[in-house]
């Protein structure tokens, strides 16, 4: 059989899934996967590998590869390896990346550039799916372009090995004829989802024009509406392509408990995790602004726990005990809910490599999985929709569900699953005759993930504490009917803090030194290099409106303390660029600020309320962090380019890091009088040599 090495570089499970897609089909299509992780390099050898290599690599934080390549990039990054190196390896690759981000689809291309400088070509063309308008845009058409591409590999391998016995060399035509053919499939996925949409939008409007013709307007308006629940032609009518269905492989014994201590310490994490009292709670916002902001002390005087300003953390947090509750009500497991979860593979499985999920601690409750253990909010993928297919037993729900996972239903999956914000709990209220067992929630679920924040504090200004500042989201989910939900841990963190938490940060210090509420679990993030430069003459500029400003108390923190400790310093400029709708309600660390100012640590304050119609008198007319940047660009762009200074952006990725960046693009144009294209480039090697710096968010 024509086999091929199948690897995965995966941070969250997303690359893993599917490369396991990939797997299950090749066998339908006549090769043979050898599937491992990118980390397991005890189980393939790129040196010696003669078949052809397929890569899925996802992108993790602000464009690294993920934590499990990060050994497999280190060593092809070896500077005294041969340009020659992979000169046998023809590989193809699949990039995983969310275009919110400045670095898009960053950690396969790192990947990728990297082969190539090495001598490896492709056989097949790089795909890059984004996680911003759906993976499965890309993906899709890139597998299904996957298989011509290697079996044309195949048969011009074998001819030329034929002919003269040399290594197998991928033809330019087969590798331009399998281009054209996986852009070709891209287009013409976009053409169908934009056929269906608007077709489905036009038999839906005539409809419900002959409706409110015949008087019977409300009635068969929504008759004729697509939902969750319910297709419109042509939709309703077409015959589906379905994913194929994939194999069980979980055996479940629920088991009475002996009750056993459980704790969330047996939450299986690869950074060390520490339990830190809470000792301070603040709302930094008014109770009239429009988010609500925390502000949580953490002592940690009695651990090894270290960071530095710029530092990011974890927070180890459960599900909503109400969802929870909802969840094992609907699945008719309420009065099993203490009972102990014994999880075997399947001997007889299809699955390759299957293996127990590592996020699910041996011998625990069926509570505790499903509050510590499993991402219950996690939006189901097409492949969990498919396995839910065959659970359910009225007709119609069934036929929904096969549409929702199917090629022709993308366009609705996208509407009413992903941009609804849908989660499994919405998915089984919504269609009432699916009962699924335990085991394909526990194999589709993913994990938990703990929760990053930057740390809002500098360990000289507050020795054993660190600080950290959210905001409480809420949101609306419209899957069913519309709920209000709060987000996983800030919902949780504010609950917690609740009894205890203080007006306003000038409120009574007292008790600072108690735990005033639960001890929580965090763990360290892998190091980045958001941080103040080690010369502090170096002049930097700060970009950070609302919680985006957390990072920045860190280092005006830190720095007053270095300029206390060395009165003779030589001290840098410092610019923050801060942004807020009120001044009277979200105005983070007014006072602080002011202080800071004051003292001449903080040398250029620069702030913007985009919402009130009067701007004070201090502040610059600038309605946006973006606009301010623009005033003042002549300075910007003389600290950057001529003083060699760091600016470091923080907080929203979707509108405001891309905003700065387009004006950090134009002022660079404007002040130096060179086309956009080169003001870009010139930011690409500001952030090459780590002078711009982003810690952002979706």
């Amino acid at each position: 059989m024509r086999r091929f090495l199948l690897l995965y570089a995966t941070q969250q499970g997303q690359a893993k899934a599917i490369a396991e897609e990939i797997y299950e089909q090749a066998v339908v299509h006549g090769f043979s996967a050898d599937l491992h992780c990118i980390s397991e390099s005890d189980k393939y050898d790129l040196k010696t590998e003669t078949a052809p290599l397929v890569v899925v690599v996802s992108t993790t934080g602000t464009g690294d590869p993920p934590d499990t390549a990060r050994k497999f990039v280190k060593e092809i990054q070896n500077q005294t390896l041969p340009v020659d190196f992979f000169a046998h390896l023809r590989y193809g690759l699949l990039g995983l990346g969310d275009s919110e981000y400045t670095y898009f689809c960053n950690g396969g291309k790192i990947i990728d550039k990297r082969l190539q400088e090495l001598g490896a070509r492709h056989f097949y063309d790089t795909g890059h799916a984004d996680d911003c308008v759906g993976l499965e845009l890309v993906v899709e058409p890139w597998i299904a372009g996957l298989w011509p591409a290697l079996r044309e590999h195949f048969r011009s391998s074998r001819g030329q090995k034929e002919i003269s016995g040399a290594l197998p060399v991928a033809s330019p035509v087969s590798s331009r004829t399998d281009l054209v053919k996986s852009q070709l499939l891209h287009i013409e996925s976009q053409v169908e989802l934009l056929r269906f949409d608007d077709s489905g939008r036009k038999d839906s409007e005539v409809l419900k024009q002959n409706a409110v013709n015949s008087n019977q307007s409300k009635v068969l308006i929504e008759d004729f509406e697509s939902s969750l629940t319910r297709s419109v032609p042509p939709l309703s009518q077409a015959s589906l392509n379905l994913p194929a269905l994939p194999p069980e492989y979980l055996h479940i014994h629920l088991q009475e408990s002996l009750g056993q201590e459980e704790s969330q310490a047996s939450v299986t994490s690869a950074d060390p995790v520490f339990q830190v009292p809470i000792s301070k709670a603040v709302q930094l916002t008014t109770n009239d602004a429009i988010k609500t902001t925390l502000l949580v002390e953490l002592d940690i005087s009695n651990t090894d726990f270290s960071y530095q300003p710029g530092d990011a953390f974890s927070v180890i947090c459960p599900n909503s005990d109400s969802e929870v509750q909802s969840l094992l009500q609907r699945l008719q497991l309420e009065d099993k809910r203490e009972h102990c979860v014994l999880l075997k593979i399947k001997a007889d499985t299809k699955k390759k490599g299957a293996a127990l999920p590592q996020h699910i601690p041996a011998r625990c409750s069926l509570q505790f999985i499903f509050t510590w253990c499993l991402e219950i909010r996690a939006i189901p993928k097409k492949a969990f929709l498919r396995a839910l297919v065959d659970y359910t037993s009225d007709g119609a729900e069934k036929r929904r569900l096969q549409e929702l996972c199917s090629k022709q239903g993308a366009a609705d999956y996208s509407r009413f699953i992903r941009d609804a914000c849908a989660c499994l709990l919405d998915l089984l209220l919504a269609f009432p005759s699916c009962q699924p067992p335990l085991s394909p929630l526990l194999e589709h679920l993913p994990k938990l993930q703990p929760r990053p924040y930057s740390c809002a504090s500098s360990s000289l200004f507050h020795p054993g504490k660190l600080h950290f500042v959210f905001n409480v989201v809420e949101f609306v989910s419209t899957a069913t009917t519309e709920v209000l939900r709060k987000g996983v841990c800030t919902g949780w963190l504010a609950l917690l803090v609740a009894s205890v938490l203080q007006p306003n940060i000038h409120a009574s210090h007292e008790d600072s030194g108690k735990a005033l509420a639960p001890k929580i679990s965090i763990s360290p993030r892998t190091t980045n290099s958001f941080h103040l430069p080690d010369d502090p003459s170096i002049p930097i500029i700060m970009v950070g409106p609302g919680t985006g400003i957390a990072p920045f108390i860190g280092f005006l923190q830190h720095r007053e303390k270095l300029q206390e400790q060395h009165p003779d310093g030589n001290f840098g400029a410092m610019w923050l660029f801060f942004g807020c709708r009120h001044k009277d309600r979200d105005y983070l660390f007014r006072k602080e600020l002011r202080h800071f100012f004051k003292h001449g640590i903080l040398t250029h304050l620069k702030v913007s309320f985009s919402r009130d119609a009067v701007v004070g008198e201090e502040e610059a007319p600038a309605k946006y962090v973006q606009d301010n940047i623009q005033l003042h660009g002549q300075q910007v762009a003389r600290i950057l380019l001529q003083e060699n200074g760091h600016i470091y952006v923080c907080g929203d990725a979707k509108n405001m890091a891309k905003d700065v960046h387009d004006a950090l693009v134009e002022i660079i144009s404007k002040e130096v009088g060179v086309e956009k294209l080169e003001a870009m480039k010139t930011l690409a090697t500001l952030k090459e040599e780590k002078r711009y710096l982003q810690d952002i968010w979706s």
